[in-house]
């Protein structure tokens, strides 16, 4: 077994292959002049079981054709299998035609990886599950909520509400407030671009109540400032945010340093530089992916990975 890495999320690659017990792969990501990605495996992988790790974090098209370069590269230097280990799925929210006359690019990558020369995939947290349904090869489809509960736990926070800033969101924030013992609230909204959120009405009781608002994705952070700001309106005592991958350009930064949130707990599974004014808990998804990786590889289920302290995110 072989675990490689692109330039996206190197960190947690690293953490991967120590929680493995071998060293990461040695290989050469460069660019030529053109702005063309130049990749170069440096190590024998004839016969050999390989993982990339590789989130597709911005610029994502960048991330992902590098991905497909080195996945090409193994496959022409002979490796047995390619997995393909997208701790963060790119695309996923354009996973439906919502609207005429434009593409289902979920689905697009999905082709991608497998031309490329994928075998199996492993993921995590997937904006729409049905996307394991876009490949015919296995997709193993993992969740943070574990390494999440365990913080939560500790924590020890007193009359505790799991709420869903959308109403697409409740199927997990039903998981959440199952396992921790905890109420369950909606905000109800309604989108006005790409950015922009108007939210509606709260649905459920929170006055005086700490609030945990978990979602999969953030990026401009639009529906959950949005919906902090109406739950403290409401009478919440404490906001804290859960979210998978927490992808924050500039304007989703200056909003939470804005915000009623008062700690954004979130993942690895993208590489994001210290950011002031934010109070920001990141969490590490090396073991369970680590654990994935090394099941997958001794041909064992990777099935109990998706269950947790009795309860189960799906």
């Amino acid at each position: 077994m072989k675990v490689f890495s692109g330039t996206s999320n190197r960190p947690l690659a690293q953490s991967i292959c120590e929680y493995v017990g071998i060293e990461l792969g040695k290989s050469t990501v460069s660019a030529f002049p053109d702005g063309e990605t130049f990749v170069k495996v440096e190590e024998n992988v004839r016969g050999e079981d390989v993982f990339v790790v590789q989130s597709t974090s911005p610029p994502t098209n960048h991330h992902l054709m590098e991905m497909f370069i080195m996945m090409d590269a193994l496959r022409r230097a002979s490796a047995l299998r390619i997995t393909a280990v997208l701790p963060f799925y790119g695309y996923a929210r354009q996973d439906r035609k919502d609207q005429p006359r434009v593409p289902i690019t979920a689905k697009l990558v999905a082709n991608l990886l497998v031309a490329a020369g994928a075998d199996r995939v492993l993921t995590m947290d997937l904006h729409a599950q049905q996307i394991q349904g876009f490949f015919d090869i296995p997709v193993d489809h993992l969740y943070a909520a574990p390494v999440m509960y365990d913080y939560l736990k500790l924590q020890k926070v007193d009359n505790l509400v799991v709420v869903s800033p959308d109403v697409g969101g409740l199927k997990m924030a039903h998981a959440y407030s199952q396992v921790l013992g905890a109420g369950l609230a909606i905000v109800a909204k309604r989108r006005k671009s790409a950015t922009e959120i108007e939210s509606m009405a709260v649905i459920g009781e929170i006055r005086g109540k700490s609030i945990l608002m978990v979602d999969d994705l953030t990026e401009t952070a639009g529906t959950l400032t949005a919906a902090a700001a109406l739950l403290k309106k409401k009478g919440a005592r404490q906001i804290r945010a859960c979210v998978s991958h927490a992808i924050l350009n500039d304007l989703g930064i200056q909003r939470l340093r804005k915000s009623n949130i008062d700690e954004l707990i979130t993942t690895d599974t993208v590489f994001r530089p210290p950011i002031d004014g934010v109070k920001i808990t990141t969490l590490s998804v090396a073991g369970l992916l680590g654990e994935a990786i090394r099941r997958i590889h001794n041909n064992a289920s990777v099935n109990s990975l998706f269950e947790f302290k009795g309860g189960r995110t799906s």
